[in-house]
């Protein structure tokens, strides 16, 4: 038996190779426009210096003027994209793990878009219309805090009878395994739960009509820095996400959506929640402690 027992753990050790296209995204793209600002931008586009708007009328020449008044950084953004980016970065090997749809526009920034989900690894197809400019998300920086404005406009174009539903996309939906769609929904509040504990609120969730009686649901709600919950057909439990030094903190905005991909890239090797939860609370550490949602070449995550 001794001789045998290295084989088995040098089993045990490799994961399995995923193929391409076994994960699946589906949501707003965005192309986060950021900039270290002044007072006098902010104060001229009307901005508070920590905050999250939608673009108004006035903000329209706002993303082009950050563009040619400051240093700019261009990344892939759009919580689902995100999300997937994220997953796509825990996988690492293949690339194009990871798809995403999506809808922008026939522009400049959707050409560095484009650019920018590819560097990154995700194999995205835009569906590309003239009619709306590509969704954008400018980050104004100033010293600790980050002021956001989005503008959906192409992100809410999407036409499903002009790119799903076309053979060579729907393929690659089919191919998939694991598919998330994000929903940013009030959800509590939408069904009638009246009750704002998170616990009542997942089990109440978990227990919903489904369609398919297979397979029981799972539900996870993150809460910032208070404990993960999850919610199975049997018990609801919570998981304390990683301590952070606060001094080692940036920014917290794409937290939620680095947790989403760390779970998605355990969940698409079919290991067990706890493993996928795991994975969720790593990547979330690592891009809380940078400027957007951005991380190293590499994962340190075993």
């Amino acid at each position: 038996m001794a001789a045998g027992e290295p084989q088995a753990k040098k089993l045990k050790l490799e994961p399995k190779q995923l193929s391409e296209n076994v994960l699946f995204g589906m949501g707003n793209p965005l192309l986060d426009i950021c900039a270290v600002v002044d007072k006098d931008f902010l104060d001229k586009y009307g901005l508070k210096p920590n905050d999250q708007i939608l673009a108004e009328e006035k903000h329209k020449e706002l993303f082009e003027e950050l563009v040619k008044k400051f240093k700019v950084e261009y990344h892939a953004g759009g919580s689902t994209q995100n999300s997937v980016k994220v997953a796509q970065w825990m996988i690492q090997n293949p690339y194009k793990a990871a798809t995403f749809f999506g809808c922008i526009g026939k522009d400049k920034f959707g050409e560095i878009l484009k650019k920018k989900a590819e560097e990154a690894h995700v194999d995205a197809h835009y569906y590309e219309q003239s009619e709306e400019p590509t969704g954008t998300c400018a980050a104004c920086i100033t010293s600790d805090n980050r002021s956001l404005v989005a503008n959906l406009a192409a992100a809410n174009c999407y036409k499903k009878e002009k790119h799903l539903d076309l053979e060579k996309n729907w393929k690659l939906v089919e191919k998939a395994k694991v598919y998330y769609i994000a929903e940013a929904a009030t959800f509590a509040r939408e069904q009638g739960f009246e009750t704002e504990d998170i616990k009542e609120i997942a089990r109440k969730t978990q227990a919903l009509p489904k369609v398919n009686t297979k397979r029981q649901r799972i539900v996870i709600f993150t809460q910032g820095k208070e404990d993960t919950v999850m919610a199975t057909e049997n018990e609801v439990t919570t998981f304390p996400v990683l301590v952070s030094d606060q001094s080692e903190i940036v920014d917290t905005n794409g937290a939620g959506d680095a947790f989403v991909g760390g779970f998605l890239s355990q969940l698409v090797y079919d290991r067990p929640v706890t493993e996928c939860i795991r994975a969720g609370h790593y990547a979330a550490s690592v891009i809380i402690k940078r400027s957007g949602c951005t991380f190293p070449e590499k994962p340190d995550f075993h």
